[in-house]
Order: C-alpha cells, then sequence, then structure tokens
C-alpha cells in the first residue's frame, strides 16, 4: 500500500438479536437496558451497546448483519446514540435457517474474499467457522451470549484485532 492509497478499515457485521437486543436472561433480574418496541415486540435494548459501538467505530466500517435489515436503522441509531444510519445486508434471497449460517451468501456479496472482517453474532455455528478458517483476508468471529450481548472484553478483542490487522498499536482507551 502506498501513502497514497486510502486506509480502509476492516468490516465490522453487527447482529442485532443477542448482540445489543438482548434474550434469554431471567426475567426477575433482566440486564440493564431499555426496552423499545419494535414491529409491536418488546425488545431489551443493551445499557452498553451504544457505547459499545461508538468505541468500535473508529477502528472498524460498521455494518448491520441482522434479519433486522433496514429496520436496524428505523430504530437503533438513535437508541444507541450512534451518529448515523448504518448500512446494512439485505438477506432477501437467504433460505431462513436458525444456525447463522444463512448469512454467509450475503456476507461475502458486501465483503467479497479480501477485506478483512469482524462478525459479531450470537448464533455462529461450524459453517460460520469454516467459513472464516477459508477466508484469503483475516476474519475474526465474536460469538456473544444472548442474555448479556456485547461486552467490554468483546470491544477489548476487535480493538486490538482491528490493530493488528492494520499493524498499527492497540488502543482501548
Amino acid at each position: 500500500m502506498s501513502a497514497e492509497d486510502p486506509i480502509v478499515r476492516p468490516l465490522l457485521l453487527i447482529d442485532v438479536d443477542g448482540v445489543i437486543s438482548l434474550f434469554g436472561f431471567d426475567p426477575a433480574q433482566p440486564p440493564a437496558g431499555t426496552y423499545a418496541m419494535v414491529d409491536g415486540i418488546a425488545h431489551l435494548l443493551s445499557a452498553t451497546a451504544g457505547e459499545h459501538l461508538r468505541r468500535l467505530h473508529a477502528a472498524f466500517e460498521p455494518v448491520w448483519c441482522t434479519g433486522w435489515e433496514e429496520k436496524a436503522n428505523e430504530y437503533l441509531p438513535h437508541a444507541l446514540g450512534l451518529p448515523a444510519p448504518l448500512p446494512y445486508l439485505s438477506f432477501a434471497d437467504a433460505a431462513p435457517q436458525v444456525a447463522g449460517h444463512w448469512k454467509l451468501a450475503a456476507i461475502d456479496a458486501y465483503a467479497g474474499r479480501s477485506r478483512p472482517v469482524a462478525w459479531i453474532d450470537d448464533a455462529h455455528d461450524e459453517r460460520c467457522r469454516q467459513w472464516a478458517a477459508g477466508r484469503s483476508a483475516p476474519t475474526l468471529l465474536i460469538s456473544t451470549d444472548p442474555a448479556t450481548g456485547l461486552t467490554a472484553e468483546h470491544v477489548d478483542q476487535l480493538l486490538d484485532w482491528a490493530a493488528r490487522t492494520a499493524g498499527q498499536p492497540a488502543t482501548t482507551e
């Protein structure tokens, strides 16, 4: 890369359910968060997700990678304090399946094979791990517990990975 080439940040693919919108927790002791109605369904949005995503924004190009598709931009930027809507992947041609691998075709179409990608999801399966291992570009899968979602530890891991991928020292402020 020459000094004139633009710096390309790695993609950060962000699922919503189980990453930002939490579920599977003890209803008597819900995690910190705010309930938001999305198409008549209550979602508990993590109290820390917005801060975490803002920290990641400088090191990554964030993209919604969720079945919510464009609805993520209708509800989440304002609720999470994000500076703007994010691009999103469309899964219109994906066959719906539970294990998460139904997202891979759309991810490949968007990211290509040579762009570094970090993907945060609560439903990575063996097929996702095989896909990540087979990519020619650096690829990181961050698997979340849907009851806690994206954590500070995940953010530190992502920032360290992005810095190593760029060949720069890690900064986790």
